[in-house]
């Protein structure tokens, strides 16, 4: 535990400007991350009796080794910043809005020559526009089946729209009209790209002009005596109107707005919005927050605008229709931020157009709140009865680890490690994370094995003492920050470390994370005796001496400990064991992926590393192109160099050097139409 004392910054360093700072702790990791509107009245909150700081706070300060800040122009600027940092950095002690579930987006991929409809989860791309989130994906299914009868936009994969350009034949849909057929010339890309973005408009709310124009051309129809084309018509205004149905009106103003609710206590909260546009609602979603931070509800809230509208923010250009669809015209929150005009004033920004930041006080909307709080109200209930059991098994497992293995505190940070290899070739290993029993993916690593003369090791044993020393050898390096060192990356990047510091830093160049700055409590190796000697004896030779080391056999699930004749035996029961048994299978998972990875590149590329002047971009691009090196062979001088980086010179290689080694067994060809997917996704 630090004393404040010894890193607080004299007063008069401290510029009384708007501002973001930052508090590290000993090995230079971010920890917190604030705003201000003047850095020195607010940082001079952190540095008084620690008698009187929130319990919390108190923890955050004691932590910390360093503080730094940042000026910057306006407290918009500070606002963006802060979650700009938050994102980058992961605070532990900052609040964090987690997604109590993966939620299905519609997305429409404006971005692709080709726009395409589809169901999409995680981050959110550039150039796509998102509709939702959708309480189950079924839902999406079900609405775009409907849609797609008066929007026949594309819904296939790249693979499927690529097969049928090349045979000239559309796919089902394209036979059962729920598809335009871009991919045959049925309409011109143009055409297709106008029927998605009427689709998008009508998932947007602008569902009454798509509605009168199917009326008017019905009519239009039936005075024609065209009765079958009418009667389609007919069904065409039906989907409409069953897709439309299925989001009752909530708000009859027609209002674009998202209603925020909060339910929570001292220690936890969750967080529910419902997105309403044109009146409906277009989705909902929900977050956990634990308040790791002394935190009010109008700091949760400002934050949780920060965290919903950053992602806008980042991904969709000012005033367009994605960011449109992104920040509505009302945002109705529980209570106000701190600064509702600050906030309002970023969203604007972000928008494009006037975004008013309020609390309902009456009326529907009022009363649509009062819905999202009970929703609200419900999650916290369930996630608490999720989490009770959960948080007891981890603190339970890490307990007992740290009882068995003699240790004197319970290891919050384990890694583990696994080596994956085939006979000798393509050796890999992984490194996993997890912090208070639970994976942190954002911290796993993968090696390549070099060995001693650069093509390997010998076996396990010799493997894992080179990783050992690899990643704790950057651990040192990246502590000290000294500028003459480097450090390097899986794939052998070299970059230069930066050390931490205290004072003013710039704002324009955010100082990133170190990739091995934070050493684990206790390290974990797949094997027995033989691993964990090796391990130990690559942590000697770099002198680190507070790092506990133990072995999983996986024979007998035996942990083995250094220098010790027998094992230590933890009972099958044990959660303990079940967490260590998690860790190694985690890790063997990871380095298998990894070895699969590598060993498919290289056996898809075989025949074209030769080729001189073919990089790894240009294998990827005729790849792309060809499918595999089967078809590749087949394709003549022209065709190669059509293919975009492509010149007729390397062409013409590439040709040569494939039909030399057409008599050569092709074993590779096939893995390549297995493998070239996996390369062109790595």
């Amino acid at each position: 535990m630090a004393d404040p004392a010894t890193y607080r910054p004299r007063p008069g360093e401290i510029p009384t400007s708007p501002g973001v700072y930052r508090f590290r702790d000993e090995h230079g990791r971010v920890i917190y991350v604030g705003k201000a509107k003047n850095l020195r009245q607010r940082l001079s909150s952190y540095f008084q009796d620690l008698a009187n700081l929130h319990q919390r706070t108190r923890t955050m300060v004691t932590t910390a080794a360093s503080v730094e800040w940042t000026v910057v122009g306006t407290e918009v600027e500070a606002l963006t910043l802060e979650y700009t940092w938050i994102k980058e950095f992961d605070p532990r002690f900052n609040v964090k809005y987690r997604d109590d579930k993966s939620y299905p987006y519609l997305a429409v991929t404006l971005g692709e020559q080709v726009p395409r409809a589809q169901v999409m989860r995680g981050a959110k791309r550039p150039g796509t526009r998102y509709f939702g989130p959708y309480g189950h994906a079924w839902a999406i299914r079900e609405t775009l089946d409907l849609l797609l009868r008066v929007f026949p936009v594309r819904t296939c994969s790249a693979g499927v729209l690529k097969r049928a350009q090349q045979s000239g034949r559309p796919c089902l849909l394209g036979y059962i009209d729920k598809c335009s057929a871009p991919c045959v010339g049925r309409v011109s890309p143009e055409e297709h790209r106008r029927i998605a973005e009427d689709f998008c408009d009508f998932m947007a709310g602008d569902t009454a002009r798509f509605v009168r124009r199917v009326e008017v051309r019905m009519q239009q129809a039936a005075a024609a005596m065209e009765y079958e084309q009418a009667a389609r018509l007919r069904d065409d205004l039906e989907a409409l109107r069953r897709a439309t149905e299925k989001n009752a009106v909530v708000l009859t103003d027609g209002t674009d707005a998202d209603v925020f609710a909060m339910a929570g206590d001292e220690l936890e909260a969750a967080v529910q919005v419902f997105h309403v546009r044109g009146g409906r609602i277009r989705g909902q979603r929900g977050w956990v927050v634990e308040k790791v931070e002394d935190a009010t509800d109008a700091d949760l809230v400002e934050h949780l605008l920060q965290q919903v509208y950053g992602a806008a923010d980042d991904s969709a250009e000012a005033g367009s229709a994605a960011a449109r669809d992104a920040v509505p015209r009302e945002v109705l929150v529980p209570v106000l931020p701190p600064d509702p005009e600050q906030v309002a004033t970023w969203l604007r920004g972000i928008r494009g157009s006037r975004v008013d930041v309020r609390v309902p006080q009456r009326g529907d909307k009022r009363e649509l709140a009062e819905t999202v709080r009970k929703n609200a109200e419900h999650a916290l209930a369930l996630h608490r009865t999720r989490r009770a059991g959960d948080l007891t098994t981890r603190s339970r497992a890490l307990s007992e680890i740290q009882e068995a293995l003699g240790l004197d505190s319970a290891p919050l940070r384990i890694e583990c490690y696994d080596i994956s290899t085939t006979q000798g070739t393509h050796q890999v290993a992984s490194m996993v994370v997890f912090e208070d029993g639970a994976a942190r993916k954002s911290e796993y690593r993968h090696f390549a094995i070099r060995g001693a003369e650069g093509d390997g090791a010998r076996d396990d044993t010799e493997a894992m003492h080179e990783v050992i020393t690899r990643r704790f050898r950057r651990y040192l390096t990246e502590r000290a920050g000294s500028p003459d060192l480097t450090v390097e990356d899986a794939d052998g990047t070299v970059r230069a470390p930066s050390a931490p510091r205290s004072g003013e830093v710039p704002a324009e160049v955010p100082e990133r994370a170190a990739r091995f700055a934070y050493p684990p409590n206790l390290v974990v190796v797949d094997g027995g005796p033989p691993q964990v000697a090796a391990a130990q004896r690559a942590l000697d030779e770099l002198g680190i001496d507070d790092v506990a080391l133990c072995g999983l056999a996986k024979r007998l699930e035996e942990v083995w400990l250094p220098h010790d004749d027998y094992p230590v035996i933890l009972p099958r029961t044990s959660e303990g064991l079940y967490l260590v048994q998690r860790l190694r299978d985690e890790a063997h998972r990871f380095a298998i992926t990894y070895h699969r990875s590598r060993r498919g590149r290289s056996m898809t590329v075989s025949v074209l590393d030769d080729v001189p002047g073919l990089g790894p971009a240009r294998q990827k691009a005729l790849l792309k192109a060809f499918g595999s090196v089967k078809r590749l062979r087949t394709a003549s001088v022209e065709e190669v160099a059509a293919v975009k980086g492509m010149g007729e010179r390397t062409a013409r290689a590439v040709v040569e050097a494939l039909s030399a080694s057409a008599s050569a067994p092709r074993q590779d060809d096939d893995a390549g139409e297995r493998d070239a997917a996996g390369m062109l996704g790595a």
